[in-house]
């Protein structure tokens, strides 16, 4: 019955449906995913010099390198990932940012010390390395941190300027 003339909607017009309702958000999702990246080496990069040469313990390193690779996504993402949404209260932007980027920095850092310290203490030739640290916090940590960043960034932090509901859109135009 979609394809019918006298149908409320054919085909075509729900994948250019789909594509309306979703693109923006592929196209969102692709810049985060860019951002996140280059502060994802930022982070590592930081991390592994701070533990490695300068000898600095590996929660203390995590939570500086969290914080320097953290600036430079905010601004990637309030300047490129999200240029399009409205800009509220500066101020509230970056404190926002960073409480919930303090909540992903919660969980890569939970993630690490349940290896390097539980998980360490049980079996230390295997969870007390910088493999294990290394994958603890930036696989596991860092890809459930993410998952919840991209999720509140998106809904309380860059805040859309307002997708109009159906009852405001209007009567249906692919009739």
């Amino acid at each position: 019955m979609t394809g019918e003339p006298g149908s409320r909607q054919t085909r075509p017009g729900l994948v250019h449906s789909l594509m309306d309702r979703f693109g923006h958000l592929v196209k969102e999702l692709s810049k985060f995913a860019t951002v996140g990246g280059f502060a994802f080496l930022v982070d590592f990069a930081l991390f592994n010099y701070l533990i490695g040469p300068q000898g600095v313990e590996q929660i203390t390193a995590k939570t500086i390198s969290t914080v320097i690779a953290a600036t430079f996504a905010f601004l990637g993402n309030r300047f490129w990932t999200w240029r399009h949404r409205q800009r509220s209260n500066p101020a509230r932007e970056y404190a926002l940012f960073f409480f919930f980027n303090a909540v992903g920095l919660g969980i890569a850092v939970a993630c690490l010390a349940i290896s390097h310290y539980g998980l360490g203490s049980i079996w230390p030739a295997v969870f007390q390395t910088r493999l294990a640290d290394n994958l603890a916090s930036f696989v596991v940590g860092t890809g459930l941190g993410t998952l919840f960043r991209f999720w509140s960034y998106r809904r309380f932090v860059f805040v859309d300027a307002g997708t109009p509901t159906a009852a405001e859109a209007g009567p249906d135009r692919s009739a």
